[in-house]
């Protein structure tokens, strides 16, 4: 039977009573007291998460071939586009296959430095 965990409660119990004879017995701990001594501590400290910044994407519609290779690129409203150009791909190899799929790629911060720019020509 596998032997069961011990709860934190019981380890800071431990830790405590550990504590109290090396206080009245002098400086003298085990090392397997000293090591829990040192665990739990490890454990008390949490660290904080940082907060994630939201990266916005743009979705595109793509137009692969069979063998994933990428044939085009259309922005999302010009999905009729891409639909004439499988008809047009499948017309030069009607064996091979082709599929339309959506793309989602970071929106770059391009925007922010031209606007900066054109302030400094005014």
């Amino acid at each position: 039977m596998a032997k069961r965990t011990a709860s934190r409660q019981e380890l800071r119990k431990q830790v405590e009573a550990a504590e109290a004879i090396e206080k009245a017995g002098g400086k003298k701990a085990t090392k397997k007291k000293a090591t829990k001594k040192k665990a739990t501590k490890k454990k008390a400290k949490r660290k904080t998460a940082k907060a994630k910044v939201a990266v916005r994407n743009r979705l595109i519609w793509g137009v692969f071939s069979g063998n994933m290779k990428e044939e085009a690129r259309f922005p999302y409203e010009q999905r009729e586009e891409a639909d004439k150009k499988i008809e047009s791909l499948r017309a030069r190899a009607t064996k091979k296959l082709y599929f339309i799929q959506p793309i989602k790629e970071p929106i770059p911060d391009a925007p922010a430095e031209v606007v900066e720019e054109d302030a400094e020509k005014k």
